[in-house]
């Protein structure tokens, strides 16, 4: 009976590790008060940009205090983080303002834990949620392929104005 029994615990716990996780194997941390940063910036994207359908709202971008470092500096620092809180767009009387928020994509520095791609890991959390991922371990290989035509900034799109 017991040798039956651990065997069935062994048969659940094999099956369990094959299943797929959500959880990315090194994940992004969500970027707690983030709002208190510096704010770096602010752009809108209308129906009429190709990139509308993912992109389209109102992008609000924050840095903690490594990345001001690194946007003052054109080389950002391990513990760098950059938010793109990404907002939709809602129009009435020709005015533009915010919507719920749409995801809260995050770029974190750390060049042991992602060297393979610039030293930058991302993630992409979905609505105003702190653990729903969009897009889990796709991450780090889907947002790079975009990110690495800005190597010469530091894989960074965003710039700071003073």
């Amino acid at each position: 009976m017991l040798r039956s029994a651990i065997g069935v615990m062994l048969a659940l716990a094999a099956a369990a590790a094959a299943v797929p996780s959500a959880e990315p194997a090194n994940p992004v941390p969500y970027p707690e008060a983030y709002r208190q940063w510096t704010h770096v910036k602010t752009a809108i994207v209308g129906p009429g940009n190709p990139g509308f359908a993912k992109f389209g709202g109102v992008h609000h971008i924050y840095a903690n205090e490594h990345a001001m470092r690194g946007y003052r500096e054109g080389s950002f620092p391990d513990g760098s983080i950059i938010v793109f809180d990404l907002l939709e767009m809602q129009t009435k009387d020709d005015v533009i303002s915010e919507g719920p928020r749409r995801h809260v994509d995050v770029m974190h520095k750390d060049t042991k834990r992602f060297a393979a791609t610039g030293g930058w890991g991302f993630d992409e959390f979905r609505g105003g949620s702190r653990t729903e991922r969009n897009v889990g371990d796709r991450a780090v290989p889907e947002c790079f392929e975009c990110h690495a035509k800005r190597k010469d900034a530091d894989f960074v799109y965003s710039a700071w104005r003073e």
